[in-house]
């Protein structure tokens, strides 16, 4: 018994030394974005959506997660205006740096998501102001005209 108690005690300290290095070097990655002011779409799952924009399972009326406004893609890889609007996000993620996110949900992947939300056709783009109802708008977008809704949607700038 004694044995046993000491093998499970081993596994769930390395166990728990495997979760801090992987916290670590998540905060490390971050950290250094942060310094290079550069930061880049993330990709998010049905769990990561429901825990930093909206849990649509347990809220009836909209209520945002987030701690700064985000902008969603919903996407599929085998879309070509999704391709053509994923540089576009990228260089939107750079040049607005840690002040929003984007991020973007595979259609394809996170079915249950795009249902919660009817996306029926994509790019579908999800804005998501601090305050306020979110904004949906369908197509790929020109740079000048992503930019101005983010400005407009998630700022207030007119």
């Amino acid at each position: 018994m004694k044995k046993i108690l000491l093998l499970l005690s081993i596994f769930l300290l390395l166990f728990s030394c495997n979760k801090v290095k992987k916290a670590e070097n998540n905060t490390q990655e971050l950290l250094i974005q942060k310094e290079n002011k550069k930061m880049t779409t993330v990709h998010l799952t049905t769990a990561e959506f429901k825990a930093k924009v909206f849990d649509y399972t347990i809220n009836n009326e909209w209520k945002y997660e987030g701690d700064r406004p985000c902008l969603v893609d919903f996407y599929a890889d085998w879309c070509g205006p999704c391709r053509m609007v994923a540089p576009i996000l990228e260089d939107m993620a750079a040049e607005y740096g840690d002040s929003i996110y984007i991020y973007k949900v595979d259609t394809d992947v996170e079915q249950e998501v795009a249902q919660a939300f009817g996306i029926q056709s994509i790019p579908s783009l999800l804005f998501v102001p601090m305050e306020g109802q979110p904004q949906m708008m369908m197509g790929a977008l020109p740079k000048a005209d992503l930019k101005r809704a983010i400005d407009e949607v998630l700022f207030n700038k007119k």
